[in-house]
């Protein structure tokens, strides 16, 4: 974890606490603090982010009026708008999604001499297909509550009312979105896995930035970029009913978030420096390349009586034999949605297209939508405008 992120602590406006919240505080009040959460559940991120009122009601910036007007008529409810009566077969699922629940590199690894996973049968496949899904989900979990604290920084930081009041929309749709795939877990499918190291330091570190646009570009440009590519992935491959239903309604919400973004951005980044140009795109090149410890769910195998570190040579042996890679053909996915958002940005060929270099040097500029999020929503709202039109 990141300095920014903290186990809670008892820490109070006196300063820090001993580590013993009922020793310093009494139960009573602790209980209040926590909200019946043990200490053991909450995380503290400590933001120094300035937080900015504004008495500029006018509203100047007309896209994101119409994206304002649009969250407004889209929100939906999750607790009508969804069949949570529909049955859930979890191993009936994992089995219609084919290698897209359990790719064949876990099968290759069971053939390999010493492998923990020798002598396994189909019975042992579909649990572990079960398991990596759960794992999956919990992470969309996790990634939309760390999406709905960002955007209320946002609606806290950023200096456009028009931006502020986007913003608190996206603040409920990030809500909602945590609300179902928890519900989805805790009714279908069974106990979450623990937010990844990766992606608890990804969301402390926008969290605890003081520069409200990092905020934005870490959170509408890179994570919610990739919660596209995530989601698209798993709806074009499963089949049940009611997961489909929910991603056909979360995939909409996200589009337009990262269409906040980039059209939020794109107009501060027109009139930065190159300095600070670069300081952004470093930012990205952090994000995306170099905080590569995106470490798998050890609890899946410890859920499987598997111990980690037996498991995981087979796997890489694995991974070399076939040449198949799951975590890469999901990045290629990634970047595709990722790229012509950062070059709508202007940073993909700031300073003598720096960013595009290292990208490329890395293989990731390959395959890329032509579109860049926000062109293609207003594209399908039927406005005919571009962004900065």
């Amino acid at each position: 974890m990141t300095a920014a992120g903290r186990p809670w602590s008892g820490a109070g406006p006196e300063g820090p606490g001993t580590g013993d919240p009922q020793a310093e505080a009494g139960p009573g009040v602790v209980a209040g603090l926590l909200g019946g959460a043990r200490p053991e559940e909450v995380r503290v991120v400590e933001d120094q982010a300035p937080r900015m009122l504004t008495w500029r009601y006018e509203r100047e910036r007309p896209q994101l009026v119409t994206l304002t007007s649009k969250a407004v008529s889209a929100q939906w409810n999750a607790e009508t708008d969804v069949d949570w009566s529909t049955p859930v077969d979890p191993e009936a699922m994992v089995v219609a999604m084919g290698d897209a629940a359990l790719p064949p590199v876990y099968r290759v690894a069971a053939q390999l001499p010493g492998s923990p996973l020798a002598g396994w049968g189909e019975r042992e496949f579909r649990r572990l297909a079960v398991e990596l899904l759960t794992a999956r989900l919990s992470q969309f979990l996790h990634g939309e509550q760390g999406a709905m604290l960002v955007a209320a920084k946002l609606v806290e930081t950023v200096p456009w009312i028009d931006a502020k009041y986007y913003a608190a929309t996206q603040a409920m749709d990030e809500a909602r979105h945590t609300e179902v795939f928890a519900r989805y877990l805790q009714e279908k499918l069974g106990q979450a896995y623990p937010m990844t190291p990766f992606l608890e330091a990804q969301i402390t570190d926008l969290l605890a930035d003081g520069r409200w646009d990092i905020a934005y570009l870490g959170m509408q440009i890179v994570i919610e970029s990739l919660a596209l590519a995530a989601f698209g992935e798993l709806r074009r491959t499963v089949q049940e009913p009611l997961m489909a239903s929910l991603l056909r309604y979360i995939m909409a919400d996200e589009a337009r978030h990262v269409a906040f973004g980039i059209l939020s951005l794109a107009e501060l980044y027109g009139g930065l420096s190159a300095k600070e140009l670069r300081e952004r795109q470093e930012f990205l090149l952090e994000a995306t390349l170099h905080s590569r410890a995106r470490a798998t769910t050890p609890e899946v195998w410890e859920r499987l009586g598997i111990e980690v570190a037996d498991v995981l040579p087979c796997l890489r042996e694995a991974t070399e034999r076939t040449g198949l890679s799951p975590a890469a053909q999901f990045r290629r996915a990634f970047f595709a949605k990722l790229v012509p958002n950062v070059a709508k940005l202007g940073l993909l060929d700031a300073n003598d297209g720096w960013l595009r270099e290292r990208w490329a040097e890395a293989g990731l500029l390959d395959q890329v939508e032509e579109l860049d999020t926000a062109t293609a929503w207003l594209a399908e709202q039927g406005t005919g405008q571009g962004v900065g039109q």
